[in-house]
């Protein structure tokens, strides 16, 4: 076969990858082969054990100063000074996730099983568990590394897939209320398929322009061509719809009220937090390298929308009337807020690395509040499961003092009162919105500044059903039969002091943490 040239692969850079899907694809011949009752004795240290090392490969290379500053795998995978952060934040997040999955009483015991029957009751009477969980969150986070740090379309949406298709099963196996989480599961299937179709079909009339999928190769293709062919214009608003609904983004985010609710609180957490940061990633790859040039056609589009998500998200949450479903508003919410941080851009041809900067620091502090508020959520039970209804936590402060404190904490981050990590984040993206429009010099300038106005109002706006939720857990009565504080396991409590260490360090000493960003940002590369 004359001419034919095997492709380059960079083991080395691409090792935390690797590793994590290495480690995945040995759980699912466990899952085969092992005997049922070895079966989670093998599976929880090989999913730990996984992720710990893919973090420490990923530290390795970054102290051996192995960021490398062209693509790997023939140009497919960017593994650059922002990629590796994400994969660090991703995999720690991920981390937390799996320690909180190893708490008995997420997951039904026989998922096949109709709810309320007799075969599902036989099977929790029989101690059945899904220890498939473990390979299927494996899988998932590889799909995270994957689609943060691709720097091809068609690499980008197999990550989508690989990402994807593991939560929406693992939505659909909460031990309790059973058919609300098969709903969230079919649900986010349906909205999902249909999000991929549009990246899908983007990335078609995209090639159709540019004649490639690579994402430098779109950005040299749109610097000679014309920027207002309808392939480009229509194939970017596509791939605009696939990647925003990932994010949660107004008005795309319809499904993540009800996924948050009706999945096990464990997935809603690695959902809230890790699919977030990944997201996010491939939201910075497509945006800044390949679709740099249509600064003035997307930016408008993108200030709107962002300006949307912030004022839906801070709007609905206070009508909710259930803890992970005014998460989730939150969560669309702070998504808003990292839309500002896109935004800051001012030329076509120069990146702004400070809004960069703030973005990865938003995340890793956003990541780890996320986690452990809903580490604090999987603690307070009724006789059904998590108290879900926010009446049953009025009095939460009287009768667990230490856990509401923590609980009130977190959500003090959320709303970025000064002295957490979310006062910080908050305040980066901001600045850097307001210094890129300074910069611009132009219309656009005036722009980015009222975009922050409207972050600050929508702001002010959460800081009321954050600071509502404090209010019920100390200012009220505990009904007589308010809900219960379980123990946490060994699990829980790293997840959750890991969480408040993070959230109370950075608030208190933030610029080691902006620093790391700071080096991170610097090392992205467009080629």
């Amino acid at each position: 076969m004359n001419g034919f040239e095997a492709p380059t692969i960079e083991y080395g850079q691409l090792a935390p990858l690797l590793l994590v899907f290495g480690a995945a694809c040995i759980g699912v011949l466990v899952e085969a082969f092992a005997p049922r009752y070895l079966r989670k004795s093998i599976q929880v240290p090989l999913s730990l054990l996984s992720l710990i090392g893919a973090f420490a490969l990923v530290i390795v290379q970054v102290a051996r100063g192995g960021v490398p500053t062209t693509a790997s795998a023939m140009g497919a995978v960017a593994v650059d000074g922002p990629s590796l952060f994400i994969w660090g934040v991703i995999l720690v997040l991920s981390l937390g996730a799996v320690l909180m999955v190893n708490d008995d009483g997420h997951f039904v015991a026989s998922a096949a099983a109709v709810p309320g029957s007799a075969d599902e009751e036989e099977a929790e009477t029989s101690g059945g568990a899904h220890t498939e969980v473990y390979p299927l969150v494996l899988f998932a986070v590889g799909g995270m590394l994957l689609f943060a740090a691709s720097h091809d379309l068609l690499v980008m949406f197999v990550a989508l897939e690989v990402m994807s298709l593991p939560l929406y099963l693992l939505c659909g196996l909460a031990r309790r209320r059973r058919l609300l989480s098969q709903e969230a599961s079919l649900k986010y299937f349906l909205l999902g398929a249909f999000s991929s179709a549009f990246f899908l079909y983007g990335m078609a009339m995209i090639y159709g322009y540019a004649g490639t999928v690579s994402l430098p190769g779109i950005s040299q293709a749109m610097s000679t061509g014309s920027l207002m062919d309808p392939l480009l214009l229509l194939g970017f608003s596509l791939l605009g719809v696939g990647l925003l609904f990932k994010i949660g983004a107004a008005p795309f985010h319809a499904w993540k009220p009800d996924v948050y609710q009706g999945a096990p609180t464990p997935i809603t957490a690695l959902m809230a937090s890790g699919t977030l940061v990944a997201a996010m990633g491939a939201v910075l790859r497509v945006f800044w390298v390949a679709l740099g040039n249509l600064d003035w056609d997307w930016r408008p589009v993108m200030w709107v929308v962002a300006a949307l998500t912030m004022i839906v998200g801070a709007i609905l949450a206070i009508t909710q009337t259930d803890i992970k479903r005014m998460l989730a508003y939150s969560s669309i919410a702070h998504a808003g807020f990292l839309l500002i941080g896109v935004m800051a851009t001012f030329e076509a041809a120069e990146k702004n690395a400070a809004s960069l900067s703030a973005i990865l620091f938003y995340l890793l502090v956003y990541g780890f509040t996320t986690v452990g508020a809903f580490a604090v959520v999987t603690m307070v039970r009724d006789p059904g499961g998590e108290a879900g209804h926010l009446s049953r936590w009025a009095g939460l402060g009287k009768r667990s003092p230490l856990l509401a404190g923590v609980f009130a904490f977190f959500l003090l981050a959320f709303a970025g009162i000064p002295l957490t990590s979310g006062f910080f984040g908050k305040y980066a993206v901001f600045a850097a919105a307001v210094s890129s429009g300074t910069q611009t010099g132009d219309s656009m300038g005036a722009w980015m500044t009222g975009l922050v106005v409207v972050g600050v109002i929508a702001s002010a706006i959460a800081a009321f059903f954050y600071v509502r939720v404090i209010v019920l857990m100390f200012f009220s009565e505990p009904a007589a039969d308010g809900p219960t504080v379980v123990a946490p396991s060994m699990g829980t409590a790293v997840v959750i002091g890991v969480a408040l260490l993070v959230t109370v360090g950075v608030g208190l000493f933030p610029q080691p943490a902006l620093d790391i960003a700071n080096q991170a940002a610097s090392g992205l590369f467009i080629r």
